[in-house]
């Protein structure tokens, strides 16, 4: 399988409407691409990095009922509402998930180039028949990005994902972000990478 390039996220500042567009809840995690092959599953970050950890997610990622695949999604910790738990996974307090919103490739054939609108069914095929409580499949709505907006604003949810429904998947190309600004989970989050950064530093000395 070949490694992929993931696809770009551009944030811009509102919320719109647009029949050409689906709109997803922004999940609050890691994002990932997973490997699928041989009965096993390698997790690689944005920046091409394998995560060494999350191994019983990779074992049950594996268990896809797929020769070969990959996905696109994000690593999350979800709490008795659904929602992400940032600090969770982070601290690695919690068992994550997979939330899968892309398939780019299937038992040997390369899915890029469809639109997105089949890819996501074709995911949702695949997770509907694999039986797999680790991995959960994005839902998306049509044209009405401003309602979903509102909507993950008054929970507290982090923002939206707007992609074009017929578009490919490309490393040239891009989807766009719009980002909840009152989101209570981003207050000091810096001051929390710096305390785990400051602690690793020590642990290796």
């Amino acid at each position: 399988m070949p490694q992929i390039e993931r696809m770009r996220l551009s944030r811009i500042l509102a919320p719109f409407d647009n029949p050409d567009f689906v709109f997803e809840l922004k999940h609050d995690g890691f994002r990932s691409l997973a490997y699928i092959a041989d009965g096993r599953c390698s997790l690689v970050s944005w920046r091409t990095n394998y995560y060494q950890r999350f191994d019983s997610l990779k074992a049950a990622l594996a268990k896809l009922k797929a020769k070969t695949a990959i996905l696109d999604g994000e690593l999350v910790c979800l709490d008795d509402e659904g929602k992400s738990r940032f600090n969770q996974l982070l601290r690695r307090r919690a068992e994550p998930a997979f939330y899968a919103f892309d398939l780019l490739w299937l038992n040997g054939k390369d899915l890029r180039q469809l639109p997105l609108i089949e890819r996501k069914k074709r995911l949702r095929q695949l997770i509907g028949k694999s039986d797999c409580e680790r991995i959960i499949y994005v839902q998306h709505i049509e044209m009405c990005g401003c309602v979903l907006y509102r909507a993950i604003c008054k929970k507290d949810l982090e923002g939206i994902i707007c992609k074009k429904k017929n578009g490919t998947y490309s490393v040239s190309g891009q989807w766009l972000k719009v980002l909840n600004p009152n989101y209570t989970q981003h207050e000091d989050r810096h001051e929390i990478f710096t305390a785990l950064q400051n602690s690793a530093s020590r642990a290796s000395r």
